[in-house]
């Protein structure tokens, strides 16, 4: 193991709701009163890029740049050397620095905090040349949605493996037929890497497949604030070797490969992404990170990798009344799809990866009773993504297929070479026309007639166990059907978290709304396993209506990643109940 520092983040700058609102458009200086630090905040619409207010030349503070027509630059009072805040580029002298970004993020309460990760880069912590490979040392191999097959020499790495089995309970399907030795592939792996929680990435259904094999296999994730695998020992798969490692740290796995796992900087308590090298060439996988390693990123590495589709996401689609009318609907889709499509294409722009492969977006909503969620969660097509990409840079791109495998040497060697790539034989099945259904469901439908909801009181139990309160809001929980119409003997309640009460109508305080619908199968799974809302909400089993139409970010974010980690003691509550 090599000594390095874990990679750590430290709180520069906080400002309130009501300071973060005052922004104004462009250039902003700040000063933290309590340390004295001098800050650069620019915002362009909804987005804030800052720096500490340091010139990289010899440490002068920036003012503003009076010559700058267009509100971009801030001159340095040193050496008038000039800054372009809104790319964090130095403009005079050009060409010679960037500025270090801070990250950030917006806090629990919208405000907005400033942090600084160290060390920013720690990719950079004892670097090796790139030494030469041979023709099919390194080979990476698509399986389906984000799990890929690396062999790294006489090693092998798995990424992410979602193989069979929904995700999100019962909303979220495989796009991808996976190839048929997929198990296989599995247990012949050194190591395998799981990146967070959710369960397109963490998938039990296919852990307990593989456990029953290979329980031991190591398996390794990063030490997020919620741990990756809060939930195995409720989930009854049998692995016995998960090992969380630090941020920002290189584990070595043999002499020619090591990896470090990096941090989300908008979801550091549960997202992350990895670097991967071996002999000197880096594969860079983002996964679903909204801004890895708060931005800062290795450029020029031998092949990257990201999310690209969008739709992972109850937003819209499951939102009803007021504003959100069909057509609002799609013409939001299409609009946040289209920015998902430039950002990723800038970022790869930026970056300047040898090799890209859109991925980890491979999924459908096939469950014959979401046919609307289908029919409007529109995602992005990888090749239009690549096409951009091509079109603004010299970047090769790779469409992966189920089975296809690209050999890194061919591609670094000659990207068009014809062994570069290998597809799938002709005929081999691409795409999903059938989902075994049915196992899956009864597992739901079985909570449905558990005694615990025999007993109204459960309710209170359930909201006193995931301690959520002081806030005002007030939410109507209706338990429905599968066409989210009331379920026959259900439950149709009001929480007030103000006071976590219980009341039959809505207070006459002022008070923002909230009404839920879901399917009761989903809900009294969820409640059942004290599991998170995700498998509600990114799953689409919910209906919304709020007014007013505000996004409570306290609330979602608690149920949606801060429940307690062990689940209710139904036990001991059937007890007091008898």
């Amino acid at each position: 193991m090599e000594q390095s520092i874990e990679q750590t983040t430290e709180v520069l700058l906080c400002l309130s709701p009501g300071e973060a609102a005052d922004l104004k458009e462009g250039i902003n200086f700040l000063r933290n009163k309590k340390t004295g630090k001098d800050f650069i905040l620019y915002k362009n619409k909804n987005r804030v890029r800052a720096c500490k207010n340091v010139c990289k030349h010899q440490g002068g503070l920036f003012i503003k740049d009076i010559e700058d027509l267009d509100g971009r630059s801030v001159r340095c009072t040193k050496h008038n050397w000039r800054l372009d805040v809104s790319t964090m580029k130095y403009v005079n002298p050009p060409g010679s620095f960037c500025q270090d970004e801070l990250v950030v993020e917006m806090d629990e309460e919208n405000g907005l905090l400033l942090l600084e990760l160290n060390p920013p880069n720690p990719w950079d912590s004892e670097p090796r040349s790139p030494e030469h490979l041979a023709f099919g040392e390194v080979q990476i191999t698509y399986l389906t949605h984000a799990c890929m097959d690396l062999k790294l020499g006489d090693k092998r790495m798995v990424f992410d493996p979602w193989l069979t089995g929904p995700a999100f309970a019962r909303g979220w399907w495989l796009l991808h037929e996976p190839p048929s030795d997929w198990l296989e592939r599995l247990c012949q792996a050194d190591l395998i890497y799981i990146s967070h929680m959710h369960s397109d990435h963490l998938s039990y259904p296919t852990l307990k497949e593989l456990a029953g094999r290979r329980p031991d296999i190591p398996i390794y994730v990063g030490n997020t604030e919620r741990p990756v695998f809060w939930n195995l020992n409720q989930s009854g798969v049998q692995l016995t070797n998960i090992n969380i490692v630090p941020f920002g740290i290189w584990q070595q796995v043999d002499k020619n490969l090591r990896f470090m796992i990096l941090m989300d900087g908008v979801h550091p308590e549960m997202d992350t992404c990895i670097i991967v090298e071996y002999k000197g060439h880096k594969i860079l996988n983002t996964v679903d990170c909204t801004r890895p390693n708060g931005g800062r990123l290795p450029e020029k590495v031998a092949l990257m990798m990201s999310d690209f589709a969008g739709g992972a996401s109850g937003f819209p689609m499951t939102f009803s009344g007021g504003k959100f009318t069909e057509e609002w609907k799609a013409q939001f889709i299409k609009a946040e799809r289209k920015k998902l499509l430039n950002y990723k294409a800038r970022l790869v722009k930026d970056l300047q990866p040898r090799i890209y492969c859109p991925f980890a977006g491979y999924f459908v909503e096939s469950h014959p009773s979401d046919k609307y969620i289908k029919e409007t969660n529109i995602k992005n097509d990888p090749n239009e993504l690549n096409n951009l990409i091509k079109k603004n840079s010299d970047v090769v791109t790779w469409t992966p297929r189920p089975g296809a495998t690209l050999d890194l040497s061919r591609m670094l060697k000659d990207p068009t070479d014809s062994k570069g790539i290998i597809e799938p034989p002709e005929g081999t099945k691409i795409y999903k026309d059938s989902w075994d259904f049915e196992p899956y469901l009864n597992i739901l439908n079985a909570a449905v007639g558990d005694e615990i909801f025999l007993h109204s009181s459960w309710i209170k139990e359930y909201f006193t166990w995931a301690g959520f309160k002081d806030y005002n809001l007030v939410v109507r929980m209706i338990e429905t059907d599968e066409d989210f119409s009331p379920f026959p003997g259900g439950y149709d309640y009001l929480v007030d978290f103000l006071d976590l009460s219980f009341p039959k109508e809505r207070p006459s305080r002022e008070h923002p709304y909230e009404e839920i619908r879901s399917r009761v199968d989903v809900i009294r799974h969820v409640v059942k396993n004290g599991l998170l809302w995700d498998d509600l909400y990114i799953g689409f089993q919910t209906r919304l209506q709020r007014s007013p139409d505000i996004y409570h970010h306290l609330f979602w974010n608690h149920f949606q990643i801060k429940l307690p980690l062990t689940p209710p003691n139904w036990r001991s509550f059937l007890m007091h109940c008898g």
